[in-house]
């Protein structure tokens, strides 16, 4: 396979990767703080290993759905469509960290998360919106899911309060 062809996957893959690190480096003690601790959490919260398999799975989906739309569209449609989008998504996820764990701003968390699953939402109807010879696309499902879930983790202490 030549090099023109996989470039993309591993270039978004890096930047998709450092920005799961910066997001964990802001999250300090995370889980194990006593605030973390104090508050509410949902039934349906996984083990704490999940988290980190589940952002691995939803960025190695992520670098495959965004390579493929690389692929799929000519540099100016990408540029002008998706770039911007993907930067947001990148600034929302490295984001929550330091707004949930860092601010303990857990309103501000919730809408922050919410806003990324729109985005991501926009992103997946773009791609969906080109020649079904696509299928990288399907790459942005579990991030979709990821998000439903981590909305309602972020959202139970907020509204159990």
């Amino acid at each position: 396979m030549k090099l023109r062809v996989i470039l993309p996957f591993f270039v978004f893959g890096l930047i998709n990767f450092v920005g799961l690190a910066l997001g964990s480096f802001f999250t300090g003690p995370g889980v194990a703080s006593d605030w973390y601790q104090s508050l509410p959490t949902a039934p349906w919260t996984p083990p704490g290993w999940v988290f980190g398999a589940a952002w691995t799975l939803v960025m190695i989906g992520f670098s495959v759905f965004l390579g493929s739309l690389w692929h799929a569209m000519n540099p100016q449609s990408f540029a002008r469509k998706i770039l911007p989008l993907f930067v947001l998504s990148w600034l929302f996820n490295v984001g929550w960290n330091p707004v949930f764990f860092y601010a303990q701003a857990i309103k501000l968390a919730l809408a922050e998360i919410t806003l990324l699953f729109v985005i991501i939402l926009l992103l997946a109807r773009l791609s969906f919106g080109l020649p079904s010879s696509n299928r990288g696309r399907w790459g942005i499902v579990p991030y979709l899911l990821w998000l439903f879930i981590a909305i309602s983790l972020n959202a139970y202490p907020v509204f159990v309060r």
